[in-house]
């Protein structure tokens, strides 16, 4: 529940994941980050690569995308909870609909921009509202990264779309 901590008044792009890391320690409440102290996940090592591919920039060794919460991004997960080593295990439990009333209210408040990220992310962000500008592609996991995540320049996509909505784009740097 991390995410919500943030002001919504602020949030100008949401990346939407499917659920926590599985693996026990690494999960702090944000889509895709992890603490400093913990070995980057593969998913989380392919954003990034995909963010220096992007962007032309140089990421950190250790990455903190906590960062970006300052800087109007949530990281939010279509599921907000699993079990250990169980990816998937509580996409049925209605955490989908809660995070997509959550979604909708933000556009309540204004446009914002969604990187939908896999097929549980793509299912939620088709549904809302038209002011939200939702950017899809694969997830960034091993399993299907090769397969639409890389190359998909997803931060420019998005800062692009902010630049259509009159905002400001997002500092991605880490």
């Amino acid at each position: 529940m991390r995410a919500f901590k943030a002001d919504p008044r602020t949030v100008r792009v949401v990346i939407l994941g499917q659920d926590p890391y599985p693996t026990p320690g690494d999960a702090i409440g944000l889509a895709f980050a992890v603490s400093k102290t913990n070995a980057l996940p593969r998913s989380l090592k392919n954003i990034i690569a995909e963010l220096e591919s992007d962007l032309g920039m140089t990421v950190s060794k250790y990455p903190d995308l906590s960062q970006w919460e300052n800087r109007g991004v949530m990281l939010l997960n279509s599921s907000l909870t699993t079990i250990p080593h169980g990816p998937g295990s509580h996409s049925k439990l209605g955490w989908q609909q809660f995070t997509f009333l959550a979604l909708e209210r933000l556009a309540d408040l204004h446009p914002y921009v969604v990187l939908a990220w896999g097929n549980h992310a793509q299912k939620i962000a088709g549904g809302l509202p038209k002011e939200v500008l939702v950017i899809s592609s694969a997830h960034p996991s091993p399993l299907s990264a090769s397969r639409g995540f890389f190359g998909s320049k997803p931060f420019s996509k998005a800062n692009a779309a902010l630049g259509e909505l009159g905002q400001e784009p997002i500092d991605w740097s880490l």
